[in-house]
């Protein structure tokens, strides 16, 4: 197996991490290793550890061949050797005769050779019993998963003992190169569709786009949460067919709706000034604050506040719900501009249009009023 210019200590550091939940672009940033060569390394493994031979307790040590060896320099019979070390002779002579007899043994060279049979793996149950393997790859081929493959076998073939294979070792030969026995392809099968396992657990951030500097929710003004002053917003982006997508403001006291086109793209860069410039048209009192949720488009929010002079408070992490009003109007919103359709084609006029139809559609949150009327009593 290649180890892709990584030494023992740092394949384990790396498998340490891949445990710990941490991205392979992630472990090679803070390696300062090459990405590709990350990947490459772990996918040669299927994303499982190759454990280090072991060697058995009655196995012979290494300090025991050594003293076999000085006991043949001194001419000491086997069984005078095998006494000391409390083995059988039988042990002994086997162990001088599989390497060289007495005139050729050396205690290195005997060793290194047993570390060299003892390596594993051994063939593979899959790649030494065709007609086992030929049913497996029938029923993976089905969609089966390995789970269910191994307790279809013992219902299917009870009195067959060589129709026996474990979920694991399926899943080894579908993963590990050194151990594949299936078709590669077979993969695609799996529900998941992956070329390699994945640690079990929450998978950690990449720390790639992440949001810098940012103010929590909880540090909203009090009077953004009771929606008796106009002027705080929440804002989403609306995605269309890729790259497409539209800004969504929506102003928490009346519901009212205001769409920005992003000709451009939406990364952050391009973000930035189309939301600048929708909120520079709005009259100042209505411009108090905004919240957003942990979007990487809002990377630049802390230059948005200082052209803009509207603070940026962000939900906590998995909490749309945190900015109800903008979820249930990117619903509505919807209507108009559905995920398949690429919302490019729509001009900032188009958007004007729908967010005047919007704005004038009665909710029931409000009495059955408009959005514009109760903006406009909430200015008065």
């Amino acid at each position: 197996m290649r180890s892709w210019g990584l030494s023992e200590q740092e394949q384990e550091e790396l498998w340490a991490r891949w445990r710990q939940g941490e991205s392979l672009r992630l472990i090679a940033r803070r390696m300062g290793k090459r990405g590709p060569s990350i990947r490459a390394f772990v996918l040669q493994t299927g994303g499982v550890q190759r454990r280090p031979p072991q060697r058995a307790a009655r196995s012979l040590a290494a300090s025991e061949r050594e003293e076999i060896s000085r006991g043949i320099a001194a001419g000491d019979s086997c069984r005078a050797i095998a006494r000391r070390l409390g083995r059988a002779p039988s042990t002994v002579s086997r162990e001088v005769a599989r390497n060289g007899g007495r005139r050729r043994y050396r205690a290195q060279i005997a060793d290194a050779a047993a570390y060299r049979r003892a390596a594993r793996p051994k063939p593979a149950k899959l790649a030494v019993d065709p007609r086992l393997c030929a049913v497996v790859e029938a029923k993976l081929g089905l969609r089966w998963s390995p789970e269910q493959i191994e307790g279809w076998l013992r219902v299917a073939y009870p009195d067959d003992p060589s129709m026996r294979i474990s979920h694991e070792t399926i899943y080894l030969s579908l993963y590990v190169q050194r151990r594949r026995a299936l078709r590669g392809d077979l993969r695609r099968c799996l529900r998941t569709r992956r070329a390699m396992r994945y640690p079990r657990g929450k998978r950690l951030p990449q720390g790639r786009g992440q949001l810098l500097d940012t103010i929590s929710i909880r540090q909203r003004p009090a009077e953004a949460d009771g929606r008796t002053i106009p002027g705080h917003w929440e804002g989403d982006l609306v995605l269309g067919k890729r790259p497409s997508a539209v800004l969504t403001l929506v102003e928490r006291t009346s519901r009212s709706v205001v769409l920005v086109a992003l000709p451009a793209g939406w990364r952050a860069e391009q973000v930035r000034p189309a939301l600048t410039a929708a909120v520079g048209r709005l009259p100042r009192r209505l411009c108090r604050s905004l919240t957003w949720d942990q979007g990487k488009e809002m990377a630049e929010h802390a230059r948005f506040s200082a052209d803009s002079g509207v603070p940026v408070y962000f939900c906590d992490p998995r909490s749309p719900w945190q900015r109800a009003s903008n979820e249930n109007a990117n619903g509505l919103v919807r209507q108009y501009l559905p995920r398949t359709v690429d919302l490019r084609r729509f001009s900032q006029a188009d958007l004007d249009r729908i967010a005047a139809e919007l704005n004038g559609r009665p909710r029931q949150i409000l009495g059955f009023q408009t959005p514009s009327q109760v903006l406009a009593k909430a200015l008065r």
